[in-house]
């Protein structure tokens, strides 16, 4: 399976966070979209790693994506090197999107950054014939590097070089993020608090995607950081 847009995040609940809105955005314009979980996220203070893979199936439901995976690699312990280069190239290489979205290179955790670094080095690697890759079916895969990475922001406050915006879509993004309940503001559990599980959390994720918006002049946005200079041919086509 092809598709246009691959969104990448270390941790599962990421994409929901940072991108859902244009995730949902994508899919009504008729893109096809899919999901990678670099980690389980089992070193979360809530859920475990299976409850989180079964939130994770349904905020991508939610979504619409065409396929979400999960790479498996061990959370707070992946790095950006060979070993973990050549796992995601191959994944790249299966999906061949045009679009990466993915984590900002600068954020609280520890975990974005880093996979920034790796989803910007594994995209360019893929790119490169005389690296060798196996597809799930067993065969040589051919080299693609998608055209453009796009990094969402997420935690820091951080401006970004464009904003999506993503008002008709903002009670899906929420839909999305609910979807994990075992992670976000849930007045049944019963579970430690965490840095994510307040209900002040859930005011900030709205106040920043109003910010983001307001920049624009619209309800709600989400934005995004890019590393390569965008290019326009209509100045009638920006908003």
């Amino acid at each position: 399976m092809t598709v246009d847009v691959l969104a990448i995040a270390a941790h599962p609940d990421d994409i929901e966070m940072t991108c859902a809105g244009t995730v949902l955005s994508l899919v009504a314009q008729g893109k096809t979209v899919a999901g990678v979980d670099l980690t389980r996220g089992e070193l979360g203070t809530r859920g475990t790693p299976e409850i989180r893979l079964q939130e994770a199936a349904e905020g991508a439901r939610i979504m619409n994506l065409v396929a979400r995976e999960n790479m498996g690699f061990r959370d707070a312990f992946f790095r950006n090197d060979e070993e973990h280069q050549l796992a995601l190239i191959a994944v790249i290489r299966q999906f061949r999107p045009e679009i990466i979205l993915t984590n900002t290179p600068d954020d609280r955790h520890p975990d974005h950054g880093r996979a920034a670094e790796l989803v910007e080095d594994a995209c360019f690697y893929a790119g490169l014939r005389q690296i060798k890759t196996v597809g799930k079916d067993g065969k040589s895969q051919e080299a693609h590097r998608p055209k453009f990475i796009y990094h969402f922001i997420q935690d820091r406050s951080l401006k970004p070089d464009f904003v999506v915006d993503i008002t008709p879509y903002w009670d899906g993004k929420i839909a999305a993020i609910k979807a994990y309940k075992s992670q976000f503001f849930n007045p049944e559990s019963t579970e430690p608090q965490s840095y994510i599980s307040g209900e002040p959390f859930m005011k900030f994720l709205e106040s920043r995607t109003r910010e983001h918006g307001h920049m624009i002049g619209a309800e709600f946005g989400e934005g995004f950081i890019s590393r390569r200079m965008l290019g326009v041919q209509d100045l009638f086509a920006l908003v």
